[in-house]
């Protein structure tokens, strides 16, 4: 069984972005497993924090879910036409110590997908994202893209994806994912 670790980069109840990820644990395909993770209760960064208290217990637990999955999969929000503070945070605290970056990240699959109320998906933040994933020596799967925009017309009151094109390009988007996964590409 493939397992695939879903990381949204909301922290909002009604996150469009969370929705998605709820939607593409449902729909991953036969052989694979999405499992969702949050980045509540992870503080804000600070280096004299960590020099005093170590590694918080958040962040220790989402770095062991990660390490005993086989892919990540970010989901992200895209806030001023970047990368938003909360998923970048939690990525930085994941990547301390740095001894700790190889075991975590490193030759570690990863795909990226988002929503956005805007026209234009989340492109800008997904392209941010690279140099980051780069740097940490993550293997970024380019077989496919997604950037689910007009998102509070594709999902329902209740945060149920109801667009059935964009459900069957999330699926479509999903079974390259884990094909890829399963080739060992």
């Amino acid at each position: 069984m493939t397992r695939i670790l879903g990381l949204s980069g909301s922290l909002r109840s009604g996150s469009y972005n969370t929705a998605l990820l709820r939607a593409a644990a449902g729909l991953v395909p036969a052989g694979a497993k999405l499992d969702i993770a949050t980045l509540h209760g992870i503080p804000l960064y600070d280096g004299d924090d960590e020099a005093r208290t170590g590694i918080p217990p958040a962040v220790q637990q989402l770095k062991e879910r990660i390490v005993a999955s086989d892919a990540l999969l970010l989901v992200t929000p895209e806030y001023n036409n970047g990368v938003p503070g909360v998923l970048k945070n939690g990525i930085d605290w994941l990547s301390r110590p740095p001894a700790d970056i190889a075991r975590v990240f490193g030759n570690r699959p990863v795909a990226v997908i988002g929503a956005s109320p805007g026209g234009f998906g989340t492109i800008l933040a997904q392209n941010a994202w690279l140099p980051v994933l780069r740097t940490l020596g993550t293997r970024p799967w380019f077989g496919g893209r997604l950037m689910v925009s007009r998102a509070g017309q594709v999902f329902d009151e209740a945060g149920t994806l109801a667009d059935e094109k964009v459900k069957a390009q999330l699926q479509q988007f999903l079974r390259g994912f884990v094909d890829f996964l399963q080739s060992g590409r």
